[in-house]
């Protein structure tokens, strides 16, 4: 090996990690506090929501809030009247939730039935040609992709309040999707979030799953 060969390595065991860490300081700034807290509540609210715990509830209320000024600014706009619909549903997913009946400690895992399955492909192929047919005269970013992830997780969303078991699957594949949109539009922590939500998810539906096979015994 030469000298110059020997600098070389040198200089990349040197210099390699120093430039990691100032790549990470770099991007760390350029993260703001609003999009920190945003994560945070939000991992807790799903993590939560798939251990069957009521608690996810506020915790979804606060990151939801915190989302339509992040999206608004962001010029997702689709996303952002989609955070409005999801403070509703989660004040509504809370109330639905404290209501168990008296014979249960819990409100009931359910499944999906055939007619929920084709009325919600309906209601997503309509809501997503209409808005994204409106979003596309906006600045909006991607008004039929955005639309489209808009419809799914209307429906993901009143199937979890409802404990519907199948709302985890629609979750994971919507959130795969997001990951994408977030990376472009350089809401770097939020992909990460949605990330590690499709990975929340795939934990909930397993655990539903297994309470559900509970409740048939």
């Amino acid at each position: 090996m030469t000298i110059v060969e020997t600098q070389g390595i040198a200089s990349l065991l040197i210099f390699g990690p120093m430039q990691i860490i100032h790549a990470l300081q770099d991007w760390w700034q350029h993260q703001t506090w609003l999009e920190i807290i945003g994560v945070i509540t939000g991992l807790l609210c799903v993590y939560l929501a798939a251990r069957n715990n009521i608690w996810n509830w506020p915790f979804a209320i606060i990151s939801v809030g915190i989302y339509i000024f992040i999206f608004f600014n962001s010029r997702l706009y689709a996303d952002m009247g989609l955070q409005f619909y999801f403070m509703g549903m989660n004040i509504y997913g809370w109330y639905y939730w404290s209501h168990k009946p008296a014979t249960e400690k819990k409100i009931p895992v359910l499944c999906i039935t055939k007619k929920e399955i084709i009325l919600s492909v309906i209601a997503i192929v309509i809501f997503t040609v209409f808005l994204g047919s409106v979003l596309k005269y906006t600045p909006a970013s991607y008004p039929y992709l955005d639309s489209f992830c808009t419809a799914c997780s209307l429906v993901a969303q009143v199937f979890l309040a409802r404990k519907v078991l199948e709302n985890w699957l629609i979750w994971v594949f919507v959130d795969i999707i997001y990951v994408g949109v977030y990376i472009f539009k350089h809401l770097d922590l939020t992909a990460v979030m949605y990330a590690i939500y499709v990975a929340i998810a795939v934990f909930g539906y397993i655990d539903w799953k297994k309470e559900y096979k509970k409740q048939l015994t």
